[in-house]
């Protein structure tokens, strides 16, 4: 489990561009979570996620991984970092070894486990983020862009971390590279039942396709926490604080406010064909 307790976060301390960063986190997030991180610009997003691992010490309140009080003068910050492992925007920018292999097997390498170890984890790991083998011994710089993310995902799997976050996993990528990344953390959450999987996303279609919980920030606070349906709709508050809903479902909406017959909770284009498929031949309901 993951536990925040009143967390604050002020940047440059007693300089001229002091600014709160983080007012007052308080928030659980379960082991088997898949939960999506939402916020404009500035709203605290990536601030909250770098002090899930210890990137970031909070100016005040506590955070707790695994009961592990990270925030503690003497927390086991190696520990820490192992059970969570973040994978940052663009993270193929810091792949830097001559094979794929070598680069998924560097983290591994440094926990100081066995080469029988690494080899498993890494091939495991390859294997879950469909790296093809004959790829292993490619430079990742042959590869493209969203295979050299698989690749930074895998690195950081085969850490075998209990919490994986993936800053803007999709950001850059053609819309196959997106969904191929998108399918890939939801057959993780399926595979690892334990494993808390957070990612951070400007896409409301993203976060509806995959995620099962939404943490929305705004302004360095929570502005709400639920589950997708609970959180996209409230379509008003969402606006008002520089958010959407996804277009599809603005767009059912628009035709429910015609006198379509649909249901309220449609998030994904996959949910609105099968609403529009039950309509087809039907009476218009007005």
């Amino acid at each position: 489990m993951i536990k925040a307790e009143n967390v604050c976060y002020v940047y440059q301390i007693g300089m001229p561009f002091e600014r709160q960063a983080l007012k007052n986190i308080n928030l659980e997030i379960d082991d088997g979570s898949l939960v999506a991180i939402i916020g404009h610009t500035g709203s605290g997003k990536s601030t909250l996620i770098q002090h899930f691992n210890a990137l970031v010490k909070p100016t005040s309140g506590k955070i707790e991984i695994d009961g592990i009080n990270v925030t503690s003068k003497d927390a086991d910050l190696k520990l820490v970092r192992r059970k969570v492992g973040i994978v940052f925007q663009y993270p193929e920018h810091q792949l830097f070894e001559e094979t794929v292999y070598k680069d998924i097997a560097f983290g591994p390498k440094n926990m100081g486990l066995s080469d029988e170890e690494i080899d498993r984890r890494v091939r495991e790991s390859a294997k879950m983020l469909g790296i093809k083998e004959k790829h292993l011994e490619k430079s990742p710089f042959d590869l493209s862009g969203g295979q050299k993310r698989r690749v930074a995902i895998a690195g950081v799997l085969a850490m075998r971390p209990s919490v994986l976050i993936l800053d803007e996993p999709t950001a850059g990528l053609d819309p196959k590279g997106r969904d191929d990344i998108l399918e890939i953390i939801k057959k993780l959450h399926e595979k690892n039942e334990k494993m808390i999987i957070i990612f951070v996303s400007h896409s409301m279609e993203d976060v509806a396709k995959t995620a099962e919980k939404v943490i929305v920030m705004n302004e360095g606070h929570v502005e709400m926490m639920g589950t997708v349906d609970e959180v996209f709709s409230k379509s008003k508050k969402l606006q008002e604080i520089g958010l959407d809903v996804p277009q599809i479902t603005r767009l059912t909406n628009k035709l429910k406010d015609a006198g379509y017959d649909l249901p309220d909770n449609i998030y994904t284009v996959e949910e609105a064909a099968e609403a529009i498929k039950k309509l087809a031949g039907g009476v218009r309901n007005v």
